[in-house]
C-alpha cells in the first residue's frame, strides 16, 4: 500500500512537471529550454542573460529591440504549454513608456489563425492583446477603450497574468488586480470588445515567446523574471500582490510593489482625484498616480487624475 502511494505521488509530480514550466534563471540562461525566435528577420535585437537587475536573486532575462521596425525584433520562449487552460505569469521591467505606437512584448503561434500570433503588448500608451489574423485590439482602441486598461509602469518589475481558457475566455492581471478591458469570454460583460468579437475565436496556442516586437521603430529595453506557464493559475507569489502575505526576495532596487494583504482581484470603478499641485503636467492618458509612481501627478487641463487601481491613476 504504501509503495502504491509513493508510485501516485510520483505520477502526479510527473504530470504536473509537464504541465508547467517556470524559470527564475538564477541557474543561468538554458537556451534548450528557452531557445531564441526572431520570425522572418532580425536586424539588431538582442537577448541576454542580466546579472545586475532581479525581480528576484540575481539574474533576469533582458531583450533589447533594435532600431529597424520590425527586424528589430526578438524573443525567447518555449513550446512547452499545457493542453487545455494555460495561465502564464512574468514579473516584466519595462525602460521606456508604451507610446502611442503598436508594439509587443509577448507573442503566442496561434493554430486558431492558422499559425499567425496572438500579440500582447501596448498601443494609445496602455496594454492590449492583438490578433494578428485581422490585426484586431481587445479592448477596442476607443476613448472609452483605452480607459477600460492600463498602461505598464517603467523602472521596477511589474507582476503581469493572463489565462486562456478552452471557451475563449481571456483574462488577464496586472499585480494581482483584473485588467477589465483586456478580459472577454463567456458571461464576460465587457462594453469594449466589439472588434475582438466580431469573429468567433478561442486561442490555440503552441507557443509563449518574451521578447520586443515594433512596427513604427520604437526601441526599448524589457526584462523577464520568474516566468511560470501552468494549467492552473499562480499569482504573483509571496508578499507580492495576487499573493500570500510576506515579503519578497528580490533586491528593493529593482522589485516590484509589495503588500501584506493581497489587494482585490478586480479593479474598483475609477475615482477622480484633483490636485492644485505645481510641477510638471501629465499628458491625456497618461499615469498620474499610484504605489511606487513617482512622475508627474498634475493631469493637463480638460483631464483628471483617476484612480484605477492602488497602483495605477491614469489622467482621464
Amino acid at each position: 500500500m504504501v509503495r502504491r502511494t509513493a508510485l501516485l505521488a510520483l505520477g502526479a509530480l510527473s504530470t504536473l512537471s509537464m504541465a508547467q514550466i517556470s524559470d527564475d534563471f538564477e541557474s543561468g540562461w538554458d537556451q534548450t529550454k528557452w531557445p531564441i525566435s526572431a520570425p522572418d528577420c532580425n536586424q539588431g535585437g538582442t537577448v541576454s542573460l542580466d546579472t545586475t537587475v532581479a525581480h528576484s536573486g540575481s539574474n533576469s532575462m533582458k531583450v533589447v529591440g533594435g532600431p529597424n521596425g520590425y527586424c528589430g525584433h526578438i524573443f525567447f520562449g518555449t513550446t512547452q504549454v499545457p493542453t487545455g487552460d494555460v495561465y502564464v505569469r512574468a514579473w516584466i521591467r519595462l525602460q521606456t513608456a508604451l507610446g502611442s505606437n503598436h508594439v509587443t512584448f509577448i507573442i503566442m503561434p496561434d493554430t486558431a489563425q492558422g499559425g499567425k500570433h496572438l500579440r500582447i503588448g501596448g498601443q494609445s500608451q496602455v496594454l492590449d492583446y492583438n490578433r494578428e489574423s485581422d490585426d484586431a485590439t481587445l479592448p477596442d482602441l476607443s476613448p472609452n477603450g483605452i480607459a477600460s486598461t492600463v498602461t505598464l509602469p517603467t523602472g521596477a518589475f511589474q507582476c503581469f497574468e493572463y489565462h486562456l481558457g478552452t471557451d475563449g475566455t481571456i483574462e488577464t492581471w496586472l499585480n494581482g488586480s483584473l485588467i477589465p478591458g483586456m478580459t472577454v469570454g463567456p458571461g464576460v460583460d465587457n462594453p469594449n470588445d466589439a472588434g475582438w468579437t466580431r469573429a468567433s475565436y478561442i486561442p490555440e496556442i503552441t507557443g509563449v515567446n518574451f521578447g520586443w516586437e515594433a512596427y513604427s521603430g520604437d526601441v526599448n529595453t524589457v526584462w523577464f523574471d520568474d516566468i511560470s506557464i501552468a494549467s492552473t493559475r499562480v499569482g504573483c507569489g509571496p508578499g507580492s500582490p495576487g499573493g500570500p502575505g510576506s515579503s519578497t526576495t528580490g533586491r528593493s532596487s529593482t522589485s516590484g510593489p509589495t503588500s501584506t494583504s493581497r489587494p482585490s482581484t478586480t479593479i474598483p470603478p475609477p475615482t477622480s482625484r484633483t490636485t492644485t499641485a505645481t510641477g510638471p503636467t501629465q499628458t491625456h492618458y497618461g499615469q498620474c498616480g499610484g504605489i511606487g509612481y513617482s512622475g508627474p501627478t498634475v493631469c493637463a487641463s480638460g483631464t483628471t487624475c483617476q484612480v484605477l487601481n492602488p497602483y495605477y491613476s491614469q489622467c482621464l
